[in-house]
């Protein structure tokens, strides 16, 4: 024989069920149906980091692939600045924008560049007519300025006030409530991930003094129902200590969207296109949160 012949999906016909997709869509699933009864924006988005034990080194399991933790299971923190690798990801003109120097990161370089690459190829080629791969991905630059004012209701709960760093105009007011985590472990890769939902409720701007600022340069590229921030955050305490840090997050876009999958999940009364589209969005978010992760270099750590 020469060739391998066709293959059936298995011996029933069909493909098993991707057990990892299923474990977080049912985690997100489970979080949104259980959500405090109060008015808001669902928030779901996966930050890309580090997780590490409580002595500082990176998080070491006896598992060979890519792995879903227990919630509160393990002794480990989550990391998700990325300061100590100042990793760039943007167009060309982006490491202008943010004021990143590369200055002395030769080891880093590598994983700047290729990030750096990636996204200019696909800005560019996905505009182009044509262009099959993929939907078209943009970017929009924000500066933005957080502050924070302690809640009445719950004092681990801050209510943040957003506005625009030129305009000063506010963008929004809101208390977020976490609701929970789950952590992704990656033994092979050289950043693992974190999954978070969280209830964002809208309130009236609080009186008083904030407690502290912080002052966002992003940009925020959009791929269909997902953003991918980069973000360079400085914090400035009370002590007027600034603190810069460097973020990477994929979320989902629409939280109406996400909502209304959520509550069709499983209904046999809806048509079947409609009771599966909760799953498939959340398969393509880990795909997308997997290629981040992936596409990180050993200059991470």
């Amino acid at each position: 024989m020469s060739s391998l012949p066709p293959l059936s999906l298995s011996i029933l016909g069909v493909e098993p069920l991707d057990e990892f997709i299923k474990e977080i869509a049912d985690f997100i699933h489970h979080m949104i149906i259980s959500r405090p009864d109060l008015p808001g924006n669902v928030e779901v988005e996966a930050k890309i980091g580090l997780l590490r034990e409580r002595g500082g080194g990176r998080l070491s399991l006896p598992v060979l692939v890519e792995t879903i933790l227990t919630p509160d299971s393990i002794d480990c923190r989550f990391e998700s600045n990325m300061t100590a690798v100042c990793m760039a990801i943007g167009l060309c003109n982006f490491v202008q924008d943010l004021h990143i120097s590369d200055h002395g990161l030769d080891s880093k370089k590598a994983q700047h560049k290729h990030f750096n690459t990636l996204l200019n190829e696909l800005k560019i080629s996905s505009s182009q007519p044509g262009y099959a791969s993929s939907s078209p991905l943009d970017y929009h630059h924000l500066r933005l300025v957080d502050s924070f004012y302690p809640s009445e209701t719950n004092d681990r709960e801050k209510i943040r006030v957003t506005r625009d760093e030129k305009s000063g105009a506010v963008i929004e007011c809101m208390r977020k409530i976490r609701l929970g985590d789950l952590n992704i472990y990656s033994p092979k890769r050289s950043a693992d991930w974190r999954v978070s939902v969280n209830l964002e409720v809208p309130c009236s701007h609080p009186v008083g003094s904030s407690t502290h600022q912080r002052k966002k340069d992003r940009m925020s590229y959009s791929h269909e129902e997902f953003n991918i921030d980069l973000t360079q955050v400085t914090s400035t305490n009370q002590s007027g200590t600034p603190e810069i840090l460097h973020e990477l997050e994929l979320e989902i876009a629409r939280p109406a969207l996400l909502l209304l999958t959520a509550s069709k999940r499983g209904d046999m009364n809806a048509p079947e296109n409609e009771r599966n589209a909760f799953d498939e969005l959340i398969r393509a978010f880990v795909n997308n949160a997997r290629i981040l992760a992936r596409n990180a270099s050993d200059s991470w750590h």
